[in-house]
């Protein structure tokens, strides 16, 4: 049977792609899995804000920035572990897709491109986030869960504009727009060759 999903009206600009209706029916069936997974999503961000902190430990106003954004992936994992235990559930290693690390192969190792290629991935992931996010608050049927991916929407937007904007607070637009044309085709092709299971980036 088909079916109507709801969409956002907006579309993030950035992404090449659309997330697929076969991924929402997949993500909409399968609620706690994709939960625990996207608690190893807030949880690694963090990590990612907490390690370019240690990479760039000179570099102006990067830690003011980085550091409140590595906070706030953390209260969201937090948030998360507890709405899994009010439902009888814990975190739990799961495999996660490919995404992550095929996407980490395309950053240049030499600097300060390795840096750019940083910030725009970590954009680019946080974004894809903020999309599927926004499409099982939208199709979901459970009231908690529609609250709970609301809840964690704003600030997905917000993390991928601070990661975009420090791209081009320290590079020139241009260069910064070129390659985040380039990264943000391979992430869509990353998705469209990976074997769809149910996680937040498959």
């Amino acid at each position: 049977m088909l079916v109507d999903f709801k969409r956002p009206t907006s579309h993030i600009k950035y992404l090449s792609s659309f997330t697929s209706d076969e991924w929402i029916k997949l993500a909409l069936s399968n609620p706690i899995d994709i939960l625990i997974d996207h608690a190893h999503c807030e949880r690694k961000a963090a990590g990612v804000a907490i390690q370019l902190m240690f990479r760039y430990p000179s570099e102006p106003n990067l830690a003011e920035v980085l550091s409140p954004i590595a906070r706030e992936e953390l209260e969201h994992f937090e948030k998360i572990l507890y709405f899994l235990k009010d439902l009888g559930h814990s975190l739990e290693s799961l495999k996660p897709p490919p995404y992550g690390a095929e996407l980490s192969k395309n950053i240049r190792k030499e600097e300060p491109n390795r840096m750019l290629d940083s910030f725009l991935i970590a954009g680019l992931i946080e974004a894809r986030s903020h999309e599927r996010l926004s499409l099982l608050a939208l199709n979901s049927e459970d009231k908690s869960f529609k609250s709970l991916y609301e809840s964690l929407l704003e600030s997905e937007a917000r993390h991928f504009g601070v990661y975009w904007k420090l791209a081009q607070t320290k590079f020139s637009k241009n260069q910064t727009f070129i390659r985040l044309e380039e990264l943000s085709k391979l992430e869509s092709e990353i998705l469209a060759e990976t074997f769809m299971m149910p996680r937040v980036h498959s």
